[in-house]
């Protein structure tokens, strides 16, 4: 019960604060190449994380071992995954791509059946199937509406699905032995610092030197994101996987999307059809089966 009341206020919070994230990448996505975007963003969390470890006396220094790990976990979570996010919202609307990342409980469960033995029941398949279903109906609907040529819908989606694997990578490591002896705030600080650096790096290569704009919304979306949508949710994420197990913490994702696919009626214009209904309510209702089922 204790770890019950001391997981619910972690879980709001990153709900919440995760559900607006999808609309502020929306909005970073103009003159400045995304993979600088996702540099500047980690760059500012990784030395605020630091900052937090620093101010809450916990060592940065993680030992050889610690910084390979976080290495590893930067380049799954902080790089790949954001750079395939990035890239998925130039081609669908932001509650669309929330959405698919709604099926992180998917991955989570088969990486921690794979590598932990957690078990994987015929009900969690089924819900995972009905809620693949729905997801597989609301890609039809960005299919037939989208604006720009289906082909790119169709490489919007692999961008988002290759993400939602990365993200699946970095989040299922934390149930590793050397996640749990590690202090966490400090493995994200140099995970978020190298994770830039690569990030800046490959960016540099593919697209040239850095740029930035002087824009306030694009200044303020990197504070956001880099603040709130990273130091604030991340420790309290990862938390939420060491206490719950990875299957469970991704509940989230059962009330994110629907938070997000309002935020992009309301700010992107999001067309609703009997079809995109159609898809979110079975996506809905299908990770509902599936989670209850894990929790069980």
């Amino acid at each position: 019960m204790r770890q019950g009341k001391g997981v619910v206020l972690p879980f709001i919070l990153v709900t919440l604060i995760w559900s607006s994230t999808w609309i502020v990448i929306r909005d970073q996505l103009g003159s400045v190449p995304p993979s600088w975007s996702v540099c500047y963003r980690f760059l500012l969390a990784g030395v605020a994380m630091a900052i937090f470890a620093r101010l809450r006396g916990v060592p940065l220094s993680i030992g050889g071992r610690g910084l390979v790990f976080a290495g590893l976990l930067g380049v799954a979570q902080f790089v790949m995954n954001f750079n395939f996010v990035y890239r998925a919202e130039h081609f669908l609307t932001s509650g669309v791509v929330a959405v698919v990342y709604a099926m992180l409980l998917i991955p989570n469960s088969i990486l921690a059946f794979l590598f932990f033995r957690q078990p994987v029941s015929r009900a969690f398949i089924a819900g995972s199937v009905v809620a693949v279903a729905g997801i597989a109906l609301m890609l039809a609907h960005e299919y037939r509406a989208a604006s720009v040529r289906p082909d790119m819908v169709i490489l919007g989606a692999a961008f988002s699905v290759a993400g939602l694997l990365s993200a699946s990578a970095a989040n299922v490591m934390q149930g590793m032995e050397i996640a749990r002896r590690l202090p966490m705030v400090a493995v994200l600080a140099w995970a978020m610092l190298i994770g830039a650096g690569v990030d800046a790096l490959f960016a540099w290569v593919t697209t040239g030197p850095p740029v930035i704009e002087a824009r306030w919304s694009y200044l303020a979306g990197i504070a956001w994101l880099g603040l709130a949508g990273s130091v604030v949710t991340f420790p309290l994420y990862f938390r939420l996987i060491q206490s719950m197990g990875a299957g469970r913490a991704a509940y989230t994702s059962v009330l994110i999307p629907v938070i997000a696919m309002l935020i992009s009626t309301l700010v992107e214009g999001y067309r609703w059809t009997a079809l995109a209904g159609a898809g979110a309510l079975l996506a809905i209702i299908g990770m509902v089966v599936a989670l209850r089922t894990k929790q069980a």
